[in-house]
């Protein structure tokens, strides 16, 4: 064996062995790849679970540098989807035996909102029969308005920490108490003691970023132990502070290969937590996604937010799919996946195999 196929079978990966599989090229590329492919089959299967995404809307409190919706960008069209169109799309991701659905929105908090997203999840559960399982991403809450949402039917969330670098945090997030770097972190110990599957994710290939820190990240993740991660390439937006950094990222060919890296160095460091194949993906590569769960990624998510809305919740340029309705997105969808030489996980909540084991 050579010195660094020896590092798929340390116990334990160092920040050193990281840096070597985040730096590979050619052949060794290629052993990674195909590494992280059979640690996947092993341990979850090639087995594809839908979440049916709805981003009921793009009215946001927060203001980073980095995203389309900042509250800042007054270039945005700003929308909010009545209940019954969140409710319809919830209705059409059951019909269509996807399993589960993502709530996604701005961040918001407030009696109003905590409520309103309250009432949401026990009319899914309603229509559904209770089969529908549900993830929110809906940002940081107070502990009570966790536990509240998780007691109305949600059982997963998805908090992006961005950055586990602090000082990268604040380079990409404004320093006011609104974006604060130890509330985003705590938030994610919260969602944990109020009983969610929990998932956090970052950017890869930001401005000022190393792969020092994408190392960090990965490790970030399973200290942290989570669930699930959902994580993807940076990819600028003209209307965001960053944009004037444009000229110092990689190119996209290669943030897209780093992310690619990062799901299969992922998927080797914890084998048997959900990963999803970012939309963001596809932005750069139009099989981008696919390519991401031959390495490691088993979750997708279908666009089933109604179509009139998909191009004002644009966090970043050149958003996929901006012009097709659910059931354009679900055919294409499908057989993308079965040419990946993976099978779909119809009907299924495909919970993380790793939270199971965690509460046993």
């Amino acid at each position: 064996m050579d010195s660094f196929t020896d590092i798929f079978s340390k116990p334990e990966l160092t920040k050193q062995d990281i840096l070597q599989m985040l730096l590979s090229d050619g052949e060794n590329r290629s052993k990674l790849f195909a590494k992280a492919s059979e640690v996947k089959e092993k341990y979850v299967g090639n087995v594809v679970y839908f979440r049916g995404l709805i981003e009921f809307s793009n009215i946001c409190s927060k203001n980073c540098f980095y995203c389309g919706i900042r509250k800042g960008n007054r270039k945005v069209k700003r929308y909010n989807l009545p209940d019954e169109q969140i409710i319809e799309a919830a209705r059409f991701a059951f019909e269509s035996n996807y399993g589960s659905v993502v709530l996604q929105g701005g961040e918001i908090e407030g009696e109003a909102f905590t409520t309103r997203i309250e009432n949401l999840l026990r009319k899914i559960k309603e229509v559904s029969g209770g089969k529908l399982g549900i993830t929110l991403s809906v940002g940081e809450q107070s502990p009570e308005v966790y536990r509240r949402w998780y007691e109305a039917g949600a059982h997963r969330y998805l908090l992006r920490i961005e950055s586990s670098n602090r000082d990268l945090y604040y380079r990409i997030h404004p320093g006011d108490e609104t974006h604060r770097f130890e509330r985003r972190l705590q938030a994610l110990y919260d969602l944990r003691e109020a009983g969610y599957q929990v998932g956090t994710g970052v950017m890869i290939g930001l401005p000022f970023q190393t792969s020092e820190h994408l190392a960090e990240d990965l490790l970030f993740m399973k200290k942290l132990d989570i669930d699930m991660c959902g994580m993807g390439p940076y990819i600028e937006h003209a209307d965001t502070p960053l944009w004037q950094y444009r000229g110092q990222l990689l190119p996209l060919d290669e943030r897209f290969d780093l992310a690619l890296k990062m799901i299969a160095i992922l998927r080797i460091l914890m084998k048997d937590i959900n990963i999803a194949s970012a939309t963001a993906l596809q932005a750069i590569d139009p099989i981008g996604r696919e390519k991401a769960l031959k390495i490691g990624a088993n979750i997708i998510m279908p666009n089933i937010t109604p179509g009139q809305y998909r191009n004002d919740y644009k966090l970043y340029e050149n958003k996929p799919c901006t012009d097709e309705e659910a059931s354009d997105c679900k055919n294409c969808l499908e057989a993308r996946i079965h040419m990946s030489g993976n099978k779909i996980g119809f009907d299924e909540w495909g919970d993380s195999k790793h939270f199971s084991k965690r509460i046993e």
